[in-house]
């Protein structure tokens, strides 16, 4: 959903990756090598989780000289306990290699891809609605309650990146200069340039989990890692504790930089940049005569920070587990990649409610012509289908804390390694993270 963290010249963004060779999974009634990477995804889950679930015990493999192909009775156990090591509800089966993105796409009812222009100005009326009760409650609550207030209509402004989010698609209504509009109007009240975001999250979307070319969290490059003493401190922090709201230096870094796009997306860009610069100019000047500066920070830097931190975790746990792998372009496999590698997170019905559905976000990944509204029959035919082949978790601190204190650095056979295993002394604010945040699930 936003721009990598992908250039040193930016201290607090993660490093362009050199592809590589990446880990792959084989079909479950592939040979016993599956046997054997199940079986270190599974050490190495505990591993991970050392210090944080000290009840859990590790299931031995011993290696054989000849292959020997698991049961799949050993392979869902070994998945049962990565997930609850990792914090998942389910982790699914590798998808086989011979399954084609067009193969799924093909079992989804024809109704899920209908656009219903009911449906789509229900949404903006849900996001415009909640959003002026969010700054109804900022101008009434006591100064000991703002924090509930800004916690929901940060979460109601994320509606309306959202509704941006499915014009970009042009799943929100058949007229496309509408969408445009919309769009456009929707990701005002964000300062987020509506064109130059649609062009970096089709990348995203065309290149999921691939080394190097996604533009979402990708995994930091060793190399980089270990060039630089103030680059790696800036990674650790950006990679830790600061995760949550990493998606305000994506938003600096990739949105506003002409020289990024190509010449034929540039007037559309510069477009977009004109209506931001305008809100600013028109729209903070009004905030602060009215309310002062106090009021432009209780009423509108307050709930845009709301929204970074959903703008940033949602997309954090999108893509991102310790048996997720990225994967070079040589390796990349479409359907694995969107199916296998895209993560169905439930979150409080209210918080469902108020972000039009965005975190059930396999079936968006399979096809990015579903609007919101119709997601979750589209991921009911999803589980009908391709069920045992899903990633699917309910929020939990458990799920948050595996991903900000272990998913770090690029390895080719183990997906990550955490930044306290290559760098300890340095890695204090991942020490800091693994004591104070919650471990259950």
């Amino acid at each position: 959903m936003a721009c990598r963290l992908a250039d040193s010249s930016f201290l607090f963004m993660g490093p362009r990756q050199t592809p590589s060779r990446s880990h792959r999974f084989t079909p479950h009634n592939s040979t016993g090598i599956c046997y054997l990477k199940w079986g270190s995804l599974l050490r190495r889950g505990f591993k991970h989780q050392q210090g944080l679930i000290s009840t859990r015990r590790t299931k031995s493999v011993q290696a054989v000289a000849t292959p020997v192909a698991p049961s799949s009775s050993e392979s869902a156990d070994y998945r049962k306990q990565l997930s609850e090591s990792y914090g998942f509800r389910q982790i699914g089966e590798p998808l086989p290699e011979n399954v084609t993105l067009k193969d799924i796409v093909n079992t989804l009812p024809k109704e899920v891809f209908d656009i219903d222009d009911v449906k789509a100005w229900k949404t903006v009326l849900v996001s415009a609605s909640s959003y002026a009760l969010g700054l109804f409650m900022i101008s009434k609550a006591p100064w000991y309650l703002l924090p509930l207030a800004w916690a929901w209509t940060g979460t109601a402004v994320t509606g309306f990146f959202v509704i941006g989010h499915d014009c970009a698609h042009k799943s929100f209504t058949r007229n496309k200069l509408v969408e445009d509009i919309v769009g456009t109007l929707a990701f005002l009240p964000l300062i987020y340039p509506y064109e130059p975001w649609r062009f970096k999250h089709d990348r995203h979307h065309a290149k999921t989990n691939m080394l190097s070319e996604d533009t979402a969290w990708l995994p930091v490059c060793r190399e980089e890692f270990d060039s630089s003493p103030v680059l790696r401190k800036a990674l650790i922090y950006a990679y830790g504790p600061f995760r949550p709201w990493m998606s305000i230096a994506h938003w600096l870094k990739c949105h506003f930089n002409l020289k990024t796009f190509r010449p034929n997306q540039v007037k559309r860009v510069k477009i977009s940049l004109a209506c931001v610069f305008a809100f600013i100019a028109i729209g903070w000047p009004l905030i602060v005569y009215k309310t002062g500066i106090v009021g432009w920070i209780k009423f509108w830097l307050m709930p845009w920070l709301g929204y970074h931190f959903w703008m940033s975790t949602f997309t954090m746990v999108h893509h991102t587990a310790p048996h997720i792998p990225f994967k070079s372009s040589d390796e990349w496999n479409a359907a694995q990649a969107q199916l296998n590698g895209t993560v169905h997170c439930n979150y409080p019905n209210w918080i469902e409610i108020l972000c039009h559905d965005i975190n059930v976000h396999i079936p968006h990944h399979i096809s990015t012509k579903i609007p919101s509204y119709n997601l979750r029959a589209a991921h009911q035919s999803l589980q009908e289908n391709w069920g045992k082949y899903l990633n699917e978790a309910t929020w939990n601190w458990r799920l948050m804390k595996t991903i900000m204190t272990v998913c770090h650095v690029y390895h080719k056979e183990q997906n990550y390694i955490a930044f306290d295993k290559l760098v300890p002394e340095e890695s204090q604010p991942i020490t800091f993270l693994k004591k104070v945040m919650p471990d259950y699930a």
